[in-house]
């Protein structure tokens, strides 16, 4: 690799700079010479060729824009002179074969699981506490505050002390500068064992849907509740219901038996309005999940077939190297998974804009194309309805870090599915049934309404790939975060797991880094390696209010 500029494809009219460079610099790529008229930023785009007002520009061999006006070769590429563009696309399949990897060496492998009566595997066991409407979220609250504590599983947070220290020093000395004197002490510090060490802790989660909103929403948020309750890393649950709202219990309990007729965790409901009252209520609820947490605790770890790992890939906080480093990688590491008879998810279909014809080209069948082409145009249908539009979809940081158009965005976003064939589409709530290739999740790019929307599918495993850096996690899926640049991963160490930046100076490959990332995700799935986002806490969940999302 020429570690001044990257062309990603060999149709390529856009090349990717990977330093800084000059006006009047001179650089090469392969056979291909360009003498640059401006200077271009790291991670942006210089056009390969003289353009005309309204030329195609390609990149990932796909069209990502269209100029406005004249623009000449060396030229930086900007939103002032590019606009985004994706070239139509037809429901068709079947003309492109997959030879997958050498997976060999993988196949065999294991990762120490918990397994459930259904034959799924899980790569945490935890106990999910969540409510049915959003009235119950103080009770949620009231329960995570008294059951964390009791159980063991209560971080104590430096900023607990940091917060008792500044009120400490403004009792002594109440002036604004005194202040400066109290320092963090770093890390979290860590409480007593747990009481129940085979479980990783109660996950309480809080939204603010249920009620209020079309029937369309309470039903979905129905179903991604009951995904999360089947998903494997979820040994049992406690449900909190107001009674009145839209969300029925009995909606509830018909999405879990569509998703598993043998459905036979541990399941406590508890209806407010049925309840005595709601100090009633609480003292049964924490007495069952009490109770359903040391029967969860019965599970132990086990040797499991690399098979039974369900791998979400997500993107969030782009950078112009994301479809360079990271999410190749991750893509290569799905073909190894899909390889080895595991699954891997792609999803964030706003992000899929531009590249609609190659996804349906690995569709296993026409219908297959023929759902994911009608999920596409319906999703930009809504979002146009709601004053937006696929178009819209990079944000101010992207577009700072040379994802310049929505095109660009989504070519180098789907990399991260690699190139496995296509075996299902599925609708948001829908779960993952085919393994030994890909499924496509009809859900949005928004970084937590996906990873959201992926777990409630029954992923096991997230891999996140960022350039700009995000916290995001998910209170059921153990999420690792892989920086596209080694800056990054310096710079936030705290909240990234995996650094894909040496592939951009040359110092590992491709392949290689994906065997490393595929090593360090089977020790998560084991519990050897904890992410930063559980260690963290970070715990976010955000159902998908259809269609006004991108």
């Amino acid at each position: 690799m020429n570690f001044l500029i990257q062309r990603i494809h060999e149709k390529d009219t856009a090349i990717v700079a990977l330093q800084n460079l000059s006006p009047g610099q001179r650089v090469r790529f392969e056979n291909a010479e360009w003498t640059l008229r401006d200077a271009i930023p790291l991670k942006h785009k210089f056009a390969a060729q003289d353009f005309h007002d309204g030329d195609k520009v390609t990149m990932y061999g796909v069209t990502v824009g269209r100029t406005r006006g004249t623009v000449l070769s060396g030229a930086l590429l900007t939103t002032e002179n590019l606009v985004h563009a994706a070239d139509p696309f037809r429901a068709e399949t079947g003309s492109q074969s997959w030879t997958p990897p050498d997976a060999r060496s993988w196949s065999a492998r294991t990762f120490n699981g918990f397994r459930r009566s259904d034959g799924s595997v899980g790569t945490a066991n935890l106990w999910l506490v969540v409510p049915l409407v959003f009235c119950e979220n103080r009770n949620i609250a009231v329960m995570q505050s008294a059951l964390n504590r009791a159980l063991g599983y209560h971080r104590h947070s430096p900023y607990e002390a940091f917060a008792q220290d500044l009120a400490s020093q403004w009792r002594a000395h109440p002036e604004a500068e005194s202040l400066e004197a109290v320092r963090l002490e770093a890390g979290l510090a860590t409480g007593p064992r747990p009481l129940f060490p085979n479980v990783g802790g109660v996950k309480f989660l809080q939204h603010t849907f249920g009620c209020g909103g079309t029937r369309q929403d309470s039903d979905a948020l129905c179903a991604l509740i009951a995904g999360y309750l089947n998903n494997p890393n979820v040994a049992g649950a406690t449900v909190l219901s107001l009674g009145c709202q839209h969300s029925q219990i009995s909606i509830l309990e018909r999405e879990i038996a569509l998703r598993n007729p043998r459905f036979d965790k541990p399941l406590a409901i508890f209806e407010q309005q049925k309840s005595h009252s709601e100090n009633d209520m609480l003292q049964r609820a924490m007495r069952a999940t009490f109770s359903g947490v040391a029967q969860a605790n019965r599970f132990e770890r086990e040797p499991s077939s690399i098979s039974h790992l369900t791998v979400g890939v997500k993107c969030g906080g782009s950078d112009g190297f994301s479809g360079i480093s990271a999410n190749p990688v991750v893509g290569r590491l799905s073909d190894l998974l899909c390889a080895s008879g595991g699954a891997s998810v792609l999803s964030e279909f706003p992000e899929l804009c531009g590249v609609e014809q190659e996804l349906c080209l690995r569709c296993e069948s026409p219908e297959l194309a023929q759902r994911f082409a009608q999920f596409m145009a319906s999703y930009d249908a809504q979002a146009r309805a709601c004053g937006s539009g696929f178009d819209m979809n990079p944000s101010p940081g992207n577009i700072r870090d040379g994802l310049i158009t929505d095109a660009i965005k989504s070519a180098g976003a789907a990399t991260k599915g690699g190139s496995a064939p296509i075996v299902d589409v599925l609708d948001y709530g829908d779960p993952v049934k085919k393994r030994g290739g890909v499924s496509l999740l009809h859900a949005p790019g928004n970084d937590v309404e996906c990873t959201t929307a992926m777990a409630g599918s029954g992923c096991n495993l997230i891999l996140f790939t960022t350039g700009l850096g995000t916290p995001t996690g998910n209170p059921i899926c153990p999420t690792l975060k892989i920086a596209t640049n080694s800056t990054l991963a310096q710079r936030m160490p705290d909240i990234i797991d995996f650094d894909a930046g040496p592939m951009l100076r040359g110092e590992r490959s491709l392949h290689a880094l994906a065997e490393d990332l595929l090593e360090l995700s089977l020790q998560t799935a084991s519990g050897d390696a904890t992410p930063k986002a559980v260690s963290l806490g970070q715990d976010d969940f955000i159902p998908w209010k259809r269609g006004v999302s991108l």
